[in-house]
């Protein structure tokens, strides 16, 4: 038996982080048994648990997806811990020991908030002596707005963008630091970079500046224990400190950087105080790292048909170019970053007023150069001044949030595979601390429509509950200073407006989204209070417009960006207060599941009225007595199959109206941000699987795979990002990279792949295996590593036979749907598996383990 995966809060050893009550996890392999038959978890103050703090003893229901360690944690503090298994077949293990370390948690600070009277950005630093051998040290640090720290000229860590992006009004961030190994007697400096970031820097729609604040300010403690029993803190303060003019001479997150390497600051004055920052927003960290993850080399360097040299990564990401700059001291080296060809130049008219440059002034040494407080969407760069540059000197730096890939999907069509590709890289690509909209444009903010759509998606493609829990934090924050109202984007820099159907409704999906996929209901109870803050305000909002249960005041995006728009509008076809009120009636319905979950019985009660209330609201405004509806729409209709208020027995007439007009539409969709996402689903569950095939596979405008044939290597913001002459369809808001679309991955891997959660059995502690195969894709094979374990599904149509592959992981069991069999049939070949004859086809119950069925396959068309 091997115990593996051990993490708290699902972060692997994580240290400075604000735990709240640590939740514990693991994961078993390895071994005959099938299932978990006993547990103990340790909690020691030493790795070799001779001081145990904490021993939950031998006991039957600790839950391997999350158990709460109920123990008063101090500050500053390693806990290390461990876990001891035994399995249904006797098998037995104990886990090395795992750790997590608290941050400054309460503990007052010695510290004080430094800026200095410099002009742009600066570099505040220290001298002093360390005497004797250190034991151990720590640095405790945040700024507004960016900041780099370095010991002697090092950098401290790898991480980037810190403190990161958050709602500053409500809180900031704290990073803790391991420096032991950086720390040597004799003479030490300790320097901290500031820059402008997300605080000062240029961001919003009007391209302000100093949204959040007026002024870089560091605030660090660097805490040491020598190896002869000493002590000693070295804290930022009035004394001691000096400023300098950095050679980041220019910096925001739209337009980029200017590094002067020649550049010797004139400057060298004391560090001031800054007394009017509150020391009660300073918070432990939430946010995973933000770090480089991955490193590509660019495919070519050309001339384009102006004459610009051009690099191609051969891949849009979010990062930037990392360079040997071979030129001489004082030469200009300017990179332009940009996501597409234009008749094969160089084009960035759709960054809209974002510069994306970085600029770089030699000083003669041939040393790798990165910016420091940016980053750029892009898979091109301009490329001026360099002279015969090479390959060899350039490397892209992929930059993104810290999160474990989960998913491994193949098919027997390349496309579909680059699609599943492109969905991950778009993901990648904007999940750098919060979920943003797109990584080029003067946007990059965390729109909660693209968050919520894609959500699911993200579940599976990485393990997103740490950085959907901190973006469900900015949200709370923001509900307290909106009296429960959700903004357009979160963190609100700048406020851009609140409370618009599906973009707000994200306090209610993604909470519940992450219980479904992670099972983890203590974070659930955490989380519930910003999924009751948001039906409230959506009922105090209905109340004060007269109290119909409908929702048909505010401002709404609607079908964002749909193709059935009759007026040009990008808000779509379908009536934005249908489309309102059906999210008032799903929000509400997560609400109540939620409330059943966590056992609060007088707000399941209470929230269920509402929602029959919603339900019956909706039925009188838009469906006919006979049950058809009034939006006939694809979404129309999609929303209320998908979100289930449809009235009783209308769903096969819904469904059938549904499949009409996709005639009327030759087949082809033309749904929007709302529709899209369920809609390949919606198709499946209304038996029109065929027909979500035909979608998925389509290779001609508008589809998935057009994108694909178009060389697309992320996914589009509109489905005609690019027409079919290459030529940019809009350049007032169009970005090649825009994840919300490949939100149609969810339904592959719950519907063709056939690997599903089961909300009442959470975290994949119970999957539902229904492949929905269509002979047009024969090969197909997800490897999903779920928080319970590894589940495959990996079938093939060959010869006339389904062979079906299946692993179940330890701790878990399916139930299996065996598409396209007779039952008799497939009786007489596996005699001894219990099978069952229902509504959805032949199903079996299976328990951990690996699993081939092969047998005459029947197409269901």
């Amino acid at each position: 038996m091997r115990i593996y995966s051990m993490m708290t809060n699902r972060l692997t050893n994580p240290l400075g982080f604000d735990l709240g009550t640590p939740r514990l996890c693991w994961k078993i392999d390895d071994t005959e048994g099938r299932h978990q038959s006993k547990a103990r978890v340790r909690v020691a103050a030493d790795e070799s648990f001779s001081d145990i703090l904490f021993d939950s003893g031998e006991r039957e229901d600790l839950d391997s997806l999350s158990v709460p360690l109920n123990l008063v944690l101090s500050s500053r503090t390693r806990y290390f811990w461990d876990v001891e298994v035994t399995d249904d077949a006797g098998g037995h293990a104990r886990s090395d020991a795992a750790w997590f370390e608290t941050g400054k948690m309460d503990e007052p600070w010695r510290a004080k908030w430094i800026t200095a009277p410099v002009t742009g950005d600066m570099i505040l630093s220290r001298k002093f002596a360390v005497e004797t051998p250190v034991k151990s040290a720590r640095l405790y640090a945040t700024g507004f707005g960016l900041y780099e720290v370095y010991i002697n000229g090092h950098r401290v860590g790898d991480e980037l963008m810190t403190p990161f992006c958050n709602q500053y009004a409500k809180w900031i961030q704290v990073q803790t630091y391991d420096v032991t190994d950086m720390l040597t007697p004799g003479r030490t400096e300790i320097s901290c970079w500031l820059g402008n970031g997300w605080y000062m820097g240029r961001f919003g729609f009007k391209g302000e500046d100093k949204n959040c604040g007026d002024t870089q300010a560091m605030l660090l403690e660097l805490k040491v224990e020598y190896e002869n029993g000493q002590f000693d803190t070295i804290a930022t303060s009035e004394s001691g400190w000096k400023a300098t003019e950095s050679p980041v001479r220019f910096d925001n997150i739209y337009d980029g950087e200017v590094f002067d390497a020649t550049f010797e600051s004139p400057v060298n004055v004391p560090c001031e105080l800054m007394p009017t920052l509150d020391y009660s927003l300073l918070r432990d960290r939430l946010s995973p790292p933000v770090r480089i993850i991955e490193r590509l080399n660019p495919v070519s360097i050309f001339a384009d048909n102006n004459g610009d040299t051009i690099l191609d990564l051969g891949q849009e990401i979010t990062g930037y170019l990392e360079f040997i700059p071979r030129a001489e001291k004082g030469a200009v080296l300017k990179l332009y970053y940009f996501e597409l060809l234009q008749e094969g130049n160089y084009y960035r008219d759709n960054l809209r007023s974002a510069k994306q440059e970085y600029t770089y002034i030699s000083d003669g040494l041939c040393v790798p150069v990165a910016p420091h407080f940016t980053f750029f969407g892009f898979r091109y760069v301009k490329l001026e001044g360099f002279s015969n540059p090479t390959l060899d000197d350039f490397t892209g730096c992929c930059v993104h949030s810290d999160i474990q890939r989960t998913a491994w999907f193949e098919s027997s069509n390349p496309k579909l595979n680059r699609l599943f590709e492109n969905a991950r890289w778009g993901m990648r690509d904007n999940f750098l601390d919060v979920p943003t909209d797109c990584p080029q444009r003067d946007e990059r903010m965390g729109w909660t429509g693209d968050a919520q759509a894609f959500s699911g998606t993200a579940c599976y493609l990485a393990d997103t509950q740490a950085f959907f829990d901190k973006f469900i934090f900015d949200m709370k924050s923001e509900q307290e200073m909106h009296d429960g109202a959700v903004p357009h984007t979160v963190p609100s820099i700048p406020f851009l407006g609140a409370s618009a159907c599906g973009w707000a409704d994200a306090a209610a999906i993604i909470p519940w989204n992450l219980y479904t996929f992670y099972g983890d209901k203590t974070l659930l109870e955490k989380q519930y209070p910003v999924m009751r803050a948001w039906v409230d305000w959506l009922k105090r909002n209905d109340d004060a417009h007269g109290a119909t249960r409908l929702w048909q005041n505010g401002f709404h995006f609607g079908d964002w960006l749909a193709l059935d728009t009759k007026d040009g509008s990008p808000m779509g076809g379908t009536d934005e207060y249908y489309v309102a009120s059906a999210y008032y009636y799903y929000s509400t319905s997560l609400l109540v599941k939620a409330a059943k979950v966590l056992g609060k019985d007088d707000d399941a009660a209470t929230y269920s009225l509402l929602l029959d209330e919603i339900r019956q609201a909706i039925h009188r405004e838009y469906f006919t007595p006979s049950g058809a509806l009034a939006q006939t729409t694809q979404t129309g209709y999609i929303l209320a199959l998908f979100m289930g208020f449809a009235p009783e027995g209308s769903r096969e007439k819904l469904a059938a109206l549904l499949k009409r007009q996709f005639e009327k539409s030759r087949g082809k969709l033309n749904t929007g941000f709302i529709g899209t996402a369920y809609l390949c689903g919606t198709l499946s569950d209304a038996g029109l699987s065929s027909l979500a095939y035909s979608l998925l596979l389509n290779e001609e405008y508008p589809g998935w795979l057009f994108e694909v044939n178009m060389g697309a290597t992320t996914v589009w913001e509109r489905w005609s990002s690019l027409l079919p002459n290459g030529k940019v369809s809009d350049i007032t808001m169009n970005s090649m990279n825009h994840y919300a679309y490949g939100a149609v991955m969810e339904w592959v891997f719950r519907s063709v792949a056939g690997i599903a959660p089961v909300e009442d059995t959470p975290g994949f502690r119970r999957a539902l295996l229904n492949p929905r195969p269509d002979e047009r894709l024969p090969q197909v094979s997800l490897r999903f590593n779920s928080p319970t374990g590894i589940w495959e599904s990996t079938w093939k149509i060959e010869d006339g036979k389904f062979v079906w592959n299946i692993t179940v992981p330890f701790g878990a069991t399916a139930r299996a749907i065996f598409p396209g069999t007779d039952a008799d049939a497939f009786a007489s070949l596996y005699p001894g598996l219990s099978v069952v004859s229902g509504p959805g086809g032949l199903s079996a119950e299976l328990d951990a383990g690996t699993f081939e069925y092969v047998y005459p396959y029947n197409s269901n068309d």
